[in-house]
């Protein structure tokens, strides 16, 4: 199966492991590179930006096909030393970057400086075709199903994808609530090039996070997540649990602000869920997609099984109901 994507970004499926905070490691990235797909780093799950070569170089010792590092950039009182991770990736040799967050420009300009190929991610039009115009070589488009941040417009994929797809000239991922074959097929009928997928990837044995969050992905259903920060215009789709369930209350309570659940959403005690399967010690991140993760297989036999069934709804269903 051959798009644009792929050819581009020289991958042999169109497939794509999202960035993933504490997920993106080199067991998991080299792991779908080799399946075919495109493995993503996140470059700051590592402590600092030296921390990054080195797993960078461990996940070139795993893979020799093409993987990517993301470098989310977002709003922080003592931000981490955004130019120096953008440095080692850069001295690093890595040849594809997908860039998240806000004001991506400087990061950007300077990554397509060292010819490196640039996804974008986003989650409205109008910030997909400013990534466009910021010279961006792909745009990941999250739909509201996506863990994380959706955005504050509420837009499922089934709109925002098409939407996208008719204002930008670029090759487009569908992100959001992809997780089998059915999935891509979809997104390929609305226009995109191919799939980004996170929640998916965290129920795989390769992901190295613990088998008691993997198990929580497979018994949920596509109702175990909840939105939180909506009231503070920050919204974010994380999976159900005490924790989860604790923040939305407090942040329903009039008058209440992020002060009031602050020490329940530390990033630290989310690692600390990710690594010690205890499922009440912090937030995980979890999309509406935890509805259609059944297994926890390999990597490689995940994306074999994406990419058999997209082609036989494809060139058998879909084809059967044209041909009558």
């Amino acid at each position: 199966m051959k798009t644009r994507f792929t050819k581009l970004f020289g991958v042999t499926h169109p497939i794509v492991q999202g960035g993933m905070m504490w997920v993106g490691r080199a067991e998991l990235a080299s792991a779908v590179s080799n399946a075919g797909g495109l493995g993503i780093l996140t470059a700051l799950t590592q402590p600092t930006p030296d921390d990054l070569r080195r797993e960078i170089e461990r996940c070139r010792t795993m893979t020799d096909r093409p993987f990517g590092v993301n470098l989310t950039v977002l709003p922080s009182i003592s931000p981490p030393p955004y130019a120096e991770y953008r440095r080692a990736i850069i001295d690093s040799g890595v040849t594809i970057v997908e860039t998240a967050g806000s004001k991506p420009a400087e990061h950007v300009e300077d990554f397509k400086a060292h010819g490196i190929r640039v996804i974008h991610k986003c989650t409205s039009v109008r910030h997909a075709v400013t990534a466009e115009r910021l010279g961006v070589d792909a745009v990941s488009i999250d739909g509201f199903e996506c863990a994380g941040h959706p955005g504050e417009d509420d837009i499922p994929g089934l709109i925002l994808i098409p939407a996208t797809v008719d204002r930008l000239s670029i090759p487009v991922l569908g992100s959001g609530g992809f997780g089998d074959g059915r999935g891509l097929a979809a997104a390929l009928a609305l226009g995109a090039e191919g799939i980004t997928m996170g929640t998916r990837f965290c129920a795989t044995r390769e992901a190295p996070i613990h088998d008691n969050v993997k198990r929580a992905m497979v018994d949920n259903d596509e109702r175990g997540t909840r939105l939180i920060f909506r009231k503070l215009h920050n919204t974010a789709r994380v999976g159900a649990n005490s924790v989860s369930d604790r923040v939305v209350e407090l942040l329903d309570r009039p008058g209440a602000t992020f002060a009031d659940v602050a020490s329940l959403v530390k990033g630290v005690e989310g690692r600390r869920l990710l690594e010690t399967g205890d499922m009440d010690a912090g937030l995980f991140w979890a999309g509406q997609v935890q509805g259609l993760i059944h297994d926890v297989p390999t990597v490689a036999e995940l994306i074999a099984a994406i990419m058999a069934e997209a082609e036989a709804v494809i060139s058998g269903r879909l084809r059967s109901m044209v041909d009558g």
